[in-house]
């Protein structure tokens, strides 16, 4: 009646038909985008259509390509090393603290690689995670970022006590750390095995030794520490730990093993630890002065890694349980190790001399005839082959740019 200008007008000055309109066109609206919602395919592809040219066209691709990636990772299955089968009966259940550290990283490789359950406890203050990703989602494996200082709960049947800091100047960094890891840490994983009714294999060292006056050391000698040294924290700390382990055996009947480790080397080693091999390796390698502290005349005796992750599964599973060695006897000089590895390594380093550092032994050579005798143990990797392969994984860690350049070092 009125024609179409006239509605629009009306419905401008009426306020309640104004509103009502609204409703209507936003019903009207809703409506449709529900019907486009609930359509065919087809339907779905001409609404994106309309979208083309409005920079939803990018939108929607983006969101394409990230399903399918998403599609892709979970078709994607880690591959892991074979390890063995065990049934019930045979496999155990294995607790390593530490277990993400240099020892402790070739003892998991070893453990999972024969079939076992292994947990991997560790605070990284010298681990570090990589050293055992290869087996992060393993049904066998679990690694708890955890510090034994606190008390921890879990049931296993066997526990390697490895936790601690083992260069100097790791452990010097934080003494008090270091005798509380010891101390602490070592009664709780005590206490654990206790309350378990498993067995508990601590990881001593030649340092409880000290500056040793009886060459080589024999397992029934005492030792010349000094108590109150740069060292101390760490070498009196171990003395403790070994005392604590057979107080709980004598008192409660806990079944302990404790290892005296020598000198180890090997890949994985942390490349600022300070000790060595890892030094002169380092310095040679990046054509620095490779640095000896002293004369160059105190001796060490060191074994490859393989060799000591073997001693300390013989001893964890022998009826031996009395302090024991595991170290080679073949006795170098540290400036031998030196001239080895220069040349080696070759370039232009050169060794230099600094002033010898406080309470550093003279000579440590290790007594093995127990090792021999109760565990049927001896190194087996000579040293020039381990040495080359610890040279091989410095050179690829030095290569690294990116955090993508994994330098992993998979069981053999």
């Amino acid at each position: 009646r009125y024609g179409l200008p006239a509605c629009w007008r009306m419905i401008y000055l009426n306020r309640k038909l104004r509103m009502k309109s609204i409703v209507v066109v936003c019903g009207l609206v809703i409506g449709i985008l529900i019907w486009l919602s609930r359509g065919s395919n087809s339907t779905k592809t001409d609404f994106t259509r309309l979208l083309n040219g409005t920079g939803y066209k990018e939108i929607y691709n983006e969101i394409t390509a990230l399903k399918e990636r998403v599609g892709q990772l979970e078709r994607q299955n880690k591959i892991y090393p074979d390890v063995k089968f065990l049934n019930y009966k045979d496999r155990k259940r294995i607790l390593i603290s530490g277990g993400a550290g240099f020892v402790g990283s070739h003892l998991v490789d070893r453990l999972m690689l024969e079939g076992h359950e292994v947990t991997v406890v560790d605070n990284f203050f010298t681990g570090r995670k990589r050293n055992v990703e290869h087996w992060i989602g393993h049904e066998n494996f679990e690694l708890m970022n955890h510090d034994i200082v606190n008390p921890l709960f879990i049931e296993v049947d066997q526990i390697y006590h490895l936790a601690s800091p083992a260069s100097p100047p790791n452990y010097m960094y934080n003494p008090v750390k270091t005798i509380k890891t010891n101390t602490l840490g070592t009664n709780n994983m005590l206490g654990l095995t206790k309350r378990v009714r498993g067995r508990l294999l601590m990881a001593s060292t030649s340092e409880v030794y000290g500056d040793p006056e009886v060459h080589p050391q024999p397992e029934e000698y005492w030792g010349n520490v000094n108590p109150i040294g740069p060292r101390a924290c760490y070498d009196e700390g171990k003395r403790v730990s070994e005392t604590m382990c057979y107080a709980y055996a004598k008192q409660d009947g806990v079944e302990v093993r404790v290892a005296r480790i020598f000198n180890t080397f090997g890949p994985r080693m942390h490349m600022n630890d300070g000790r060595v091999v890892s030094n002169f390796i380092l310095q040679a390698l990046q054509g620095q002065n490779i640095t000896v502290y002293g004369s160059g005349e105190q001796t060490r005796s060191f074994q490859y890694v393989s060799d000591l992750v073997d001693g300390l599964i013989r001893l964890m599973n022998s009826n031996y349980s009395q302090p024991i060695n595991i170290g080679n006897p073949e006795e170098h000089t540290i400036m031998d190790f030196a001239t080895i590895i220069k040349d080696l390594v070759g370039g232009s380093s050169k060794i230099v001399n600094k002033p010898a550092m406080q309470d550093d032994p003279k000579k440590r050579k290790p007594d093995i005839t127990k090792a021999k005798k109760y565990l049927q143990w001896s190194p087996q990797v000579p040293m020039m082959e381990g040495i080359r392969k610890t040279i091989d994984y410095f050179r690829n860690e030095l290569k690294r740019t990116r955090h993508s350049q994994r330098n992993i070092q998979l069981p053999d």
